[in-house]
């Protein structure tokens, strides 16, 4: 898999933190990034598809 840096303010990463753990949704922060990204990525694809746009295959 390959990896990726990326810069981050420290209010956003502390955000994101409080939804990693034990008993939290996600396992990581990669985990919690990973699963925004595909989300993000489902959204445009309908916002394209809306439009009439071809999806991001």
């Amino acid at each position: 898999m390959p990896k990726i840096s990326l810069d981050m303010p420290a209010e956003l990463l502390n955000d994101l933190k409080l939804h990693v753990g034990d008993q939290h949704k996600f396992v990581s922060v990669a985990d919690a990034i990973r699963t925004a990204c595909r989300k993000l990525l489902d959204q445009l694809d309908e916002i394209d598809t809306r439009h009439g746009r071809i999806g991001g295959d």
